[in-house]
């Protein structure tokens, strides 16, 4: 079955490089490009993973993801927080409050790609001696 990312970035081109990547990948891309419609469509289409921005329009990225860790019905959807910033404090507020990722822009597809899988993946991981 095909996974559900949802995008969350007011950057169109951001969330079009984006949707264009994952797609490429086999996934189906929701895209949101405020807070309030991100939260929105991850509680109507509870996707299989958030990636969300921390600045954004209306409601930022860490009140959403907030927000969605608090309800149990969306608490286990993995969340990559990415921002601009790079102090720590930002990756320590994004662990706070629930975010099971935090990526600093620029990030390249591939590094973005690995973080996907791997929390996509984490509980069907096969353990590294049955590889050959």
């Amino acid at each position: 079955m095909q996974k559900k990312i949802l995008v969350v970035d007011d950057e169109p081109n951001i969330t079009m490089v984006m949707q264009e990547q994952l797609e490429l990948q086999g996934y189906s891309v929701i895209v949101a490009s405020d807070g309030t419609e991100g939260l929105e469509k991850a509680k109507k289409e509870k996707p299989d993973l958030i990636i969300l921005d921390v600045m954004l329009p209306k409601m930022n990225g860490y009140e959403v993801c907030g927000l969605l860790k608090q309800d149990e019905k969306y608490a286990s959807i993995p969340i990559i927080l990415f921002t601009g910033r790079t102090q720590d404090s930002e990756k320590e507020l994004g662990k706070k409050i629930g975010a099971d990722a935090h990526l600093t822009k620029p990030f390249g597809t591939k590094m973005l790609l690995e973080t996907i899988k791997k929390l996509l993946n984490e509980p069907t991981e096969k353990p590294p001696a049955q590889q050959k």
